[in-house]
């Protein structure tokens, strides 16, 4: 028995995925995670490194260094669902958007904290001579110089939501609400499994960030780099 290549190409494992495993649904579900959860964790993680970066009282200093602890320290699902339970977030779509922010802000933080230590001093009391308060002091100054950095930790969070599979796992009861990293559970079943269509799931699943990543990634790198070098 010999190996040889396809003499023609089928698509139909993909369709069926996408008819049969109600892919449309998890791809919504999967946009609205990641995309929420990376917005809200780019506008909070800039704020609190504006602050921490302006404000070096020893509050903020602990404050910085126990935020950076979420970089190293595993997460606890025991204690995480007992507050999930108590604030009735379990199964529902505000609790995952919550969490997935949660996940992302001490790694985007630690981005954009040396970033913001690269722009001058000069432009805050500019604006404030100016009769800036310190919120549009913050929107309409220094949010658009941290442009490049704020690209890099979008991208970078939002592949990491995307890619999420153990907390929809765990506090996402409804099929309904699976974003397309659980799609795959689909295709299996109590005594058989469908390999040809999990396969085509987990292609499918993986396609957008492949692309998003290869678009993205120039500015991945000049983020990273210009973060490193202002810090």
């Amino acid at each position: 028995m010999g190996m040889d290549l396809p003499k023609a190409l089928h698509f139909d494992n993909f369709s069926t995925v996408i008819e049969k495993g109600k892919l449309y649904n998890s791809l919504w579900n999967s946009v609205l995670y990641a995309g929420a959860s990376t917005i809200l964790c780019v506008v909070l993680a800039a704020m609190a490194a504006y602050v921490y970066s302006r404000r070096r009282s020893k509050w903020n200093k602990f404050s910085y260094m126990f935020i950076l602890l979420g970089l190293a320290m595993p997460l606890n699902y025991f204690t995480l669902m007992k507050t999930m339970q108590m604030l009735h977030l379990v199964n529902s779509q505000l609790g995952i958007i919550i969490l997935y922010a949660a996940v992302q802000i001490p790694f985007s933080v630690f981005i954009l904290y040396g970033f913001v230590g690269g722009v001058p001093k000069e432009l805050d009391e500019a604006g404030t001579i100016d009769g800036c308060g310190p919120n549009r002091l913050f929107f309409s100054i220094i949010f658009p110089l941290l442009k490049p950095s704020i690209v890099t930790v979008f991208i970078l969070a939002f592949l990491n939501s995307w890619n999420e599979f153990t907390m929809p796992l765990y506090f996402l009861n409804s099929a309904s609400q699976w974003p397309m990293t659980l799609s795959v559970y689909n295709f299996f079943g109590q005594f058989q499994m469908s390999w040809n269509l999990v396969s085509a799931d987990i292609v499918l699943t993986s396609l957008p960030v492949v692309v998003l990543y290869l678009i993205g990634q120039r500015f991945i790198i000049d983020g990273m780099t210009a973060g490193s070098v202002k810090g």
